[in-house]
């Protein structure tokens, strides 16, 4: 017994703050892996823009050409 409790209840304190700790360990590695994911889909969102915008830039440039 250490300070009149038993040896139990100590490691079930211990137990719970270590608990926390790997809950929050987990929750900050999740995080990091859902930001990676977002700038991945934002990179694939940004290339198709692009992608569209030189597109509709050659289909301009096609009728002003046929304009003339």
């Amino acid at each position: 017994m250490i300070l009149g409790l038993p040896v139990w209840v100590f490691l079930c304190i211990i137990f719970i703050f270590l608990s926390g700790y790997m809950a929050y360990r987990a929750m900050k590695a999740e995080q990091k892996v859902e930001q990676q994911f977002i700038e991945k889909e934002g990179r694939v969102y940004l290339s198709r823009m692009e992608e569209e915008r030189e597109k509709r830039s050659k289909q301009n440039d096609q009728l002003r050409q046929r304009a003339r």
